[in-house]
């Protein structure tokens, strides 16, 4: 199977051939941090699967691991222990994330308390291509307008 994905603005791209190995939510402290939220999701898959056509930048995030992002826009890619065979990229990062459900938890307890009862928040759709004034600069973008 054939995973591609990217950032939002369309500079850094890749693909990746399956199979994949797991997919993963994760809510270390670490990774809180680089998304800005309470957790990332990821899917591995081995490093020589994984095609970059153009490449991420990279900051080590610990002396044990180091992440990929778009120096453009900022979108977080991937997560790699440093000299790994595997690399995880962000499963929101695939063109479509529905072909991927998570299949692992690490780091429950660094989870805030309300992640767990978000199902029982009042709901509310956004639509946003609905209004004509509405411009979707994401590449590649899920609706055009």
């Amino acid at each position: 199977m054939l995973f591609e994905g990217g950032c939002q603005c369309g500079r850094t791209r890749y693909r990746a051939r399956g199979p994949r190995d797991r997919a993963s939510i994760c809510y270390c402290r670490m990774c809180q941090k680089a998304s800005g939220g309470p957790f990332m999701a990821f899917v591995r898959f081995p490093a020589d699967q994984v095609e970059w056509l153009t490449a991420p930048s990279v900051f080590a995030s610990s002396n044990r691991a180091e992440r990929g992002f778009c120096a453009v826009c900022g979108t977080p890619l991937t997560y790699r222990h440093i000299g790994a065979p595997y690399i995880s990229v962000t499963l929101h990062s695939l063109d479509d994330p529905t072909t991927v459900r998570p299949d692992m938890v690490f780091s429950p307890g660094a989870a805030p308390d309300w992640c767990f009862a978000l199902a029982d928040l009042p709901k509310q759709q956004m639509d946003f291509a609905a209004d004509p004034d509405f411009r979707n600069y994401q590449r590649p973008a899920t609706r055009e307008r």
